[in-house]
């Protein structure tokens, strides 16, 4: 198998993950990934756009949605009145925390059948893809 090929059969997996992680806690995958990333610490808008890669509007309809839920909040900027940051409540918090790690123990088993150092090549490799593109950092290495 190519590379190609391998890299976007791979992400098929990887949003398999997230769909039957959000599954388990009644969010959407576009959800989880929002829950993930808000876990450092909280977003305004423009920027949480750019690390979703999402347009306003779609990125506007999922916080609204995810709102509803009782998951974040909008709440003032302290260093620009006229904007917002996007903060998990409590139980977005919750069911973040717990959705992560539900997540990586899922994603972990996807290489299960590569020896140890395999999945060291393995994640070198992929590690060099994702900072040669300067992918934002949307979900954090366990334990970090």
């Amino acid at each position: 198998m190519g590379v190609v090929a391998a890299l976007v059969r791979s992400s098929f997996l990887v949003n398999a993950v997230y769909a039957e992680s959000s599954r388990e806690y009644g969010i959407t995958p576009q959800q989880g990934r929002l829950l993930c990333v808000l876990m450092p610490k909280p977003y305004g808008m423009g920027e949480l756009g750019a690390v979703l890669g999402l347009a306003k509007s779609s990125l506007t309809g999922l916080v609204d949605r995810t709102a509803r839920r009782g998951l974040v909040r909008r709440e003032p900027d302290p260093e620009d009145g006229r904007a917002v940051r996007i903060v998990l409540t409590e139980e977005g918090g919750r069911i973040a925390d717990a959705f992560y790690e539900e997540t990586c123990r899922r994603i972990d088993l996807l290489p299960s059948g590569l020896e140890p150092g395999e999945r060291e090549q393995l994640a070198e490799l992929l590690g060099r893809v994702v900072l040669d593109n300067e992918v934002p950092v949307v979900f954090a290495e366990p334990g970090a």
